[in-house]
């Protein structure tokens, strides 16, 4: 069942929108590393968007895995990069329209394609799940989560947001530049990126979940004021 055309669940596309601005930052990050390794060919589909011997990072033999259809890294770089501008400017204008949701898995799945990132892939993908829900009446949630439940996880979606937020772009970080105080193993980096990665998706996760708790919320208070008193 879904929402009235004229309405959409607020809080839910306010972390849509924040994620998916977070995948275009992304997908530009990996095509401005590819585009400074030049014209020249890519080793095959699946590249190290950082190259190695850079004096500003410490990954010394490269990083960054990403999908490569095109053998080019200037190419394939350029088509990221403007691939992700268009995920973010979908993400913050339109992903609550009818479409939205539609049309931001085909610019996740064009950006995976054109070296936008590995991890992309599972970003956008939960994300487009999400944004189904952003014009959706949320029953099956509104079952799911018991009223007091829904009463506390509807104050959290803010901050979920905002550590999440947080933690990913400390992930990017790391996964260009490699910087962690204290840490200068490489495997060790890796982990840590990877598990600041991890906590940051479950935020996004109990973001999701919490914002539709606070529209449901929000959705019984306008039905409340609306109903004729007896």
């Amino acid at each position: 069942m879904q929402a009235p055309a004229h309405s959409y669940n607020a809080a839910t596309r306010v972390v849509v929108s924040t994620l998916g601005v977070l995948v275009g930052v992304g997908s530009i990050d990996h095509g401005l590393l590819e585009s400074v390794q030049g014209n020249r060919p890519t080793p095959g589909l699946i590249v190290n968007v950082l190259g190695p011997g850079y004096h500003w990072t410490a990954w010394t033999k490269g990083g960054e895995g990403a999908f490569a259809l095109i053998p080019n890294f200037l190419v394939t770089g350029i088509l990221a990069t403007l691939v992700g501008l268009l995920l973010i400017l979908w993400s913050l204008r339109f992903m609550h329209t009818s479409r939205g949701p539609t049309v931001f898995l085909l610019l996740g799945v064009a950006s995976f394609l054109v070296g936008g990132g590995i991890a992309q892939l599972l970003l956008f993908t939960l994300n487009w799940v999400a944004a189904t829900r952003i014009r959706a009446s949320l029953e099956f949630w509104r079952w799911l989560i018991p009223p007091p439940a829904r009463r506390v996880l509807g104050c959290l979606w803010r901050w979920t947001l905002i550590a999440g937020t947080v933690l990913f772009l400390a992930a990017l970080e790391i996964a260009v530049v490699g910087y962690v105080p204290g840490v200068s193993d490489q495997t060790r980096l890796l982990h840590v990126c990877w598990s600041i990665l991890a906590a940051g998706l479950a935020l996004f996760l109990l973001s999701f979940l919490s914002g539709f708790a606070h529209d449901i919320e929000a959705r019984s208070t306008v039905a409340a004021a609306a109903a004729p008193s007896s």
